[in-house]
């Protein structure tokens, strides 16, 4: 761990989940905007750090070296010993754990925020009330940055969040990838850490690219998740049959977080569950389209500003059970490819006809005079 002098800093303990990263970004433009001299840094579990780099606002990612769901109090002893000579002026804990408000109290950090949970009295001394049942994610945590009142101050609408990818990041993810920068790209991701009652079937998605390659011959489809979800991209990639030779590339649990930032960054438009990928794509302003079966797409939207959220909204969901508890699973097998192509088709030919412009517009300018 490097050691820093000089200035205060803020420190942010970094939620277990990618979409949560991404989630909480706009508490960082708050905070930052109120200490724009103060550097904040991240302590994120390894899984989640490499979210965290893609934002501007971050000085220094700290990975946690904790083992997931164990308390291993000598071992926060002797990190929060290192933490306390890096001069920290605050902490913002947004996980809802005792185990991570026991870091910063144990570094001696004088303002400690957070929620109420797990019992926290004296470990968080500035708390705030977790009392809004499915209250949005992006204002959740963003209203960690204002005084804990209830309500919040009328108006408080809180920034969407942001994730950058520079160029020479997108140029390597496609060169490593072996996808072609010149062809449309979309992305799929397949995938749901919280289980599979969040997935739309492979199936579902095969018939979604049938669909597209039959429109857009040129298209390129990534499938993108984790090494979990490789299994259930292969599926889908078999599903396509011919039509996805040299089209669909299964590349879960063979990009980096990293890479997967950056191929999202130039896809025309990504199709998601409710997933940590589809945040990484609204925060980098991709067309989305998300298919909500046992989740409240009001509690976690995109925040794209062109996204559609579909939801049959059966009587039996949002059920926000990891498996469907009736066995049916119709929320998200009802919901067809070609329901999904409707909305879809439209937002990617706007998609497609902006990129084809700003393309031409680019190699105007590098005309010779």
């Amino acid at each position: 761990m490097t050691e820093r002098a000089g200035n205060l800093r803020t420190l942010v303990i970094s939620p277990n989940w990618i979409g949560d990263a991404v989630m909480a970004q706009p508490l960082l433009q708050l905070l930052r905007a109120q200490h724009p001299d103060r550097a904040i840094d991240v302590l994120a579990p390894p899984s989640v750090a490499p979210v965290w780099r893609q934002m501007a606002e971050v000085a220094d990612v700290l990975e946690a070296p904790f083992r997931h769901g164990a308390l291993q109090l000598k071992e926060r002893w002797q990190y929060a010993r290192q933490l306390r000579r890096r001069g920290y002026a605050d902490a913002y804990v947004l996980p809802n754990t005792l185990k991570f408000a026991l870091l910063p109290w144990l570094a001696g950090i004088p303002t400690r925020v957070g929620y109420r949970g797990e019992s926290r009295y004296g470990l968080i001394n500035v708390m705030h009330e977790n009392d809004v049942p499915q209250r949005p994610m992006v204002p959740f945590y963003a209203a960690l940055a204002q005084p804990p009142v209830r309500p919040l101050p009328a108006g408080f609408a809180p920034p969407r969040p942001r994730l950058q990818a520079d160029d020479e990041q997108v140029r390597l993810a496609f060169a490593r990838s072996g996808l072609d920068l010149e062809r449309p790209l979309l992305a799929f991701a397949p995938g749901a850490e919280f289980g599979s009652a969040k997935r739309w079937p492979a199936e579902h998605f095969a018939g979604l690219a049938q669909l597209i390659l039959a429109r857009h011959r040129d298209a390129q489809i990534v499938l993108l998740g984790s090494p979990k979800d490789r299994e259930v991209c292969k599926q889908l990639a078999d599903a396509v049959g011919p039509a996805g030779d040299g089209a669909v590339f299964n590349l879960a649990g063979q990009t980096s977080l990293a890479e997967a930032v950056a191929l999202i960054a130039r896809a025309a438009a990504v199709v998601s569950n409710d997933s940590g990928l589809m945040h990484i794509a609204s925060a980098q302003d991709r067309p989305v389209v998300v298919m909500y079966g046992p989740t409240d797409f009001r509690q976690t939207p995109p925040s794209s500003p062109v996204a559609a959220m579909l939801s049959l909204e059966l009587d039996c969901a949002p059920c926000h059970q990891r498996e469907c508890p009736l066995e049916h699973h119709r929320c998200m097998r009802d919901m067809t490819p070609a329901f999904v192509w409707r909305t879809l088709e439209p937002m990617l030919e706007t998609s497609l006809a902006a990129s084809a412009a700003a393309s031409a517009a680019e190699r105007a300018v590098q005309l010779p005079a």
